[in-house]
């Protein structure tokens, strides 16, 4: 069992930046790929970035490519996302998510625990 708790949303102008992080408890975040999800009002869940166990791999989707950074320290059990060049369009709910599984996954079925979220807004 993992418990994940998303922090550092917040309202910033677009071209800012937030860096958002997800601290683990329970079993070793090690033990886990993880990735970070998005969910707009009325829209569905949707991924934005993915780290390998040890944070050798990583993978993005295209709509983030470039802006976004995901990063993990498994010392301290925490992931990151650095969000640079924010639009009105990264405007959602932001969760990380936590896999078991060693292939690369970009659906949200496929991740086994999830964080509360945390409210990313931007404006224009």
């Amino acid at each position: 069992q993992v418990q994940l708790v998303e922090s550092g949303g917040g309202l910033v102008q677009a071209g800012g930046s937030l860096r958002l992080s997800c601290a683990a408890s329970g079993r070793t975040l090690s033990s886990y790929a993880m990735g970070w999800f998005r969910q707009a009002p009325g829209e569905e869940r949707e991924f934005v970035a993915r780290i390998s166990r040890n944070g050798a791999g990583t993978y993005y989707a295209d709509s983030v490519k470039g802006r976004f950074t995901i990063s993990r320290d498994n010392a301290k059990n925490t992931v990151y996302l650095q969000m640079n060049g924010l639009k009105p369009e990264d405007t959602a709910v932001y969760y990380c998510a936590a896999d078991s599984s060693v292939f690369i996954h970009t659906n949200p079925g496929s991740y086994d625990y999830w964080g509360q979220g945390t409210q990313v807004t931007v404006s224009s």
